[in-house]
């Protein structure tokens, strides 16, 4: 079958779209940015990638008329102030262009919608089922609430206050009631979901066996790391201050954190489980999902992360805007050494950042991410989704890899950190010699000022990177 997999970047969509092609299906991924779409795994001639932005109607005209079924997984809750209207507009377009094609079916992942009430996050999501169910091909919705699972903005999000915070004074939304999930359930449900005419133009509540509030859920957490914590709620925080407080413990962006305060203010419980018979599968316990995830991290074998997404950060377009690196009028510190062992290097270059670190003067890099935090930054903490892995579009800390071409020994680097301009980190293996560019671009007389303040750390920091990633501190 041929199949549309939309938001194919995406934390969902990078999972499921090896599953279908497990499956024999031929797979059209739609993106928006080429540049960022990577697949290194098996029956590559059976995808097919769109550059497709979705509210350009234009360019829905790229999608063939010939599919079997179509994916609808774009999300943005964390975006523009405005994203509701945004994502009105692309599930508008993509309706429309789906009713002109030969697919059977829709399947949209959305989220549980049982209160009068919603948060905007929420609302914007079932307003999304409303909209594509206006159109002449059924639909599919699965609704889910937390889904757990390494690299899951919600886990990674419980795991950073479980792993930095012995003692938690805590929002008094922590006791609203949610019915977790797997991820790979989730992508269970997303397969078995796919053609079958008894899901057709229908909605389902998806969820594991486990009803938790959130508090629950930490200690829960805590108890498989063996961890010892203690959390105490109070009813005093607002929203704004509970935002605060998700932004400065973790690795979320205040955006994100403020969307996800808003909706953990609603009680998300699934209302029947009787899709669960219809597919015959049995979600996992929230335990095992939590000991899965884990197992996930420790292997470095993480499929996927929110963080890698354009929204966890300040990276707006194409990578491709960003990929050609500026000369004229700007400040560059331009460094080279002499290397013996490529590989070693590569190895090494390929292995910058999160638990790594930078090699030299971590403590000055981890002052700057504070700073920037403190600014309303991304920080250091977003770290990177794989240890010795990258690739164009992925995190690195505060920076955003814009190419990665390991063959050739060449990685650029874009600053996501706040910062009065633009800066650009290269590094390049020509021959014998490792060239490494630290390349800033300044915003009127604020970013020049800049550029002369931080100039006495540049020669201690990047000096001694460089001398650390070639080995010249061992002479």
């Amino acid at each position: 079958m041929k199949i549309l997999l939309t938001g194919a970047t995406g934390y969902i969509g990078k999972r499921l779209l090896p599953l279908l092609l497990e499956q024999g299906h031929e797979v059209i991924c739609c993106v928006r940015d080429k540049s960022r779409f990577y697949y290194g795994g098996k029956y590559r001639q059976n995808i097919q990638l769109i550059e497709v932005d979705f509210l350009d109607q234009q360019s829905t005209e790229k999608i063939p008329a010939d599919i079997n079924a179509a994916y609808y997984l774009i999300h943005s809750m964390s975006g523009a102030s405005n994203y509701d209207e945004l994502e009105s507009i692309s599930a508008v377009n993509f309706m429309e262009k789906i009713n002109k094609t030969s697919a059977e079916q829709i399947i949209y992942l959305s989220g549980i919608v049982n209160e009068k009430s919603l948060s905007k996050h929420l609302s914007s999501r079932k307003a999304v089922e409303e909209i594509l169910k206006k159109g002449t091909t059924p639909v599919t919705a699965l609704r889910a609430g937390i889904i757990v699972g390494s690299g899951s903005a919600s886990f990674e999000i419980m795991l950073d206050l479980i792993n930095k915070l012995p003692v938690m004074v805590t929002p008094k939304w922590l006791n609203t009631k949610c019915q977790p999930i797997g991820i790979a359930d989730v992508l269970e449900f997303l397969m078995k979901a796919l053609l079958n005419p008894k899901t057709y133009g229908q909605s389902f509540d998806i969820g594991g066996p486990d009803i938790l509030s959130y508090k629950e859920m930490l200690l829960k957490l805590a108890e498989v790391k063996k961890l010892k914590r203690f959390i105490f709620t109070l009813p005093v925080m607002t929203p704004k201050l509970s935002s605060y407080w998700l932004y400065f413990i973790t690795s979320t962006s205040f955006k994100l954190a403020s969307a996800l305060v808003s909706s953990m203010k609603v009680e998300v419980v699934c209302r029947d489980n009787r899709i669960n018979d219809l597919l015959d599968i049995k979600p996992i316990r929230y335990q095992q999902a939590l000991q899965n995830a884990l197992i996930k991290i420790d292997e470095d074998a993480v499929a996927s992360s929110w963080k890698d997404s354009q929204i966890s950060g300040r990276f707006k377009g194409s990578v491709g805007y960003y990929l050609k690196v500026p000369k004229k009028d700007c400040f560059i510190d331009r460094r080279k050494r002499k290397i013996k062992d490529r590989d070693a290097v590569i190895a090494k270059i390929w292995s910058i950042g999160g638990e790594t670190g930078w090699y030299y003067a971590d403590w000055l890099w981890s002052l700057r991410g504070f700073i920037d935090k403190i600014f309303g930054g991304v920080g250091v903490r977003r770290g990177r989704t794989n240890r010795h892995d990258i690739h164009a579009g992925d995190v690195l800390d505060f920076w955003r890899v814009v190419y990665a071409d390991k063959q050739q020994g060449k990685l650029i680097l874009f600053a996501e950190m706040i910062l009065p301009g633009d800066a650009w980190l290269e590094f390049k293996i020509f021959n014998d010699t490792l060239y490494q560019a630290a390349t800033f671009r300044p915003k009127g007389i604020a970013g020049k000022l800049y550029w002369y303040a931080v100039l006495p750390f540049h020669g201690f920091i990047f000096n001694g990177m460089i001398n650390k990633l070639t080995d010249q501190h061992l002479k």
